[in-house]
C-alpha cells in the first residue's frame, strides 16, 4: 500500500510516521533508508534519545497545577495521512475546554534546522483534527539545556510541515531513496552514516559530473 494525501483531501494507504518527518527534514535519504529500506542502526545520539524518551514512554495522565497531562499520546490525520505517539500533551483549561499543547523532548540543544520543529507541528495539526479545537503552540523540552522552547505553529511552519508530509509520502510511494547530499556535520551525527555510505555512492556521480564538464568545455561529443 502507498502513503500520500488523496486527492479528496483525505490520506490513503498507510499513514505516514510522524517520525518520518523529521527524518526527512534532516535529510531525505536518511529517511528513505529508515522508512523504505527498512534500514537502522543506533549510535551515542540516539541512544541517549531512547534515555530521554523512557519516561514519556510509560505513557498515563495526571493533573498538574490545573492542567491535564497525557503521556505517549497516540495522534493521528486523516486528512494528512499521517500518525504517530506525542510524548507529552497538556490539555490547558480555557473557556470553551482545554487547549492542546504538545511537547517534545529530544536529546542535545536547539538546532539550526526545523526537524524537531516540524515534528511538533504536525503534531499540533493531528490534535487540531482530532480535538475540533486550534493549537497555536507547543514546545520541544532539550536536555542540554533543560527548558521549553516555545514553538508558535505560524503560517510558515505550517506550510512547510505540510511541504513535508507530501514530499516524504512521494519518496514511499515511488519506493526510491535518494541520492546522497554531503553535510559534514549532519552526516558525522546520523547513525546510519556506515550503512549509508555517503561518499562512496557520491563518487561515481562526481566524478561522471566532471567527465561530462570536460567533454562540454573540449567539444568532445557526447556518446
Amino acid at each position: 500500500m502507498t502513503a500520500g494525501v488523496g486527492d479528496d483531501g483525505q490520506g490513503g494507504g498507510e499513514p505516514i510516521p510522524l517520525s518520518a518527518l523529521q527524518h526527512a527534514v534532516y535529510c531525505r535519504r536518511q529517511a528513505a533508508l529508515i522508512h523504505v529500506e527498512r534500514l537502522w542502526a543506533d549510535n551515542r545520539f540516539t541512544a541517549e534519545g531512547n534515555v530521554l524518551h523512557a519516561v514519556a514512554d510509560k505513557g498515563g495522565s495526571r493533573k498538574v497545577r490545573g492542567l491535564r497531562r497525557v503521556m505517549s499520546l497516540p495522534v493521528a490525520s486523516r486528512r494528512l495521512n499521517i500518525s504517530g505517539i506525542a510524548d507529552v500533551v497538556e490539555f490547558l483549561p480555557d473557556a470553551e475546554g482545554e487547549t492542546a499543547f504538545p511537547i517534545e523532548y529530544k536529546r542535545g540543544k536547539p538546532k539550526l534546522h526545523r526537524a524537531d520543529e516540524v515534528q511538533l507541528c504536525a503534531q499540533a495539526l493531528c490534535l487540531e483534527e482530532m480535538t475540533g479545537r486550534p493549537v497555536p503552540e507547543g514546545a520541544l523540552f532539550y536536555a542540554e539545556t533543560k527548558r521549553r522552547l516555545v514553538v508558535p505553529f505560524d503560517a510558515e511552519l505550517r506550510r512547510q510541515t505540510e511541504d513535508v508530509i507530501g514530499e516524504m509520502a512521494d519518496v514511499l510511494t515511488s519506493g526510491r531513496t535518494p541520492p546522497p547530499t554531503m553535510r559534514r556535520e549532519r552526516c558525522r551525527a546520523c547513525s546510519l552514516l556506515e550503512l549509508c555510505q555517503p561518499g562512496i555512492v557520491a563518487r561515481p556521480v562526481r566524478a561522471w559530473r566532471a567527465r561530462m564538464v570536460e567533454r562540454t568545455l573540449t567539444a568532445e561529443p557526447l556518446p
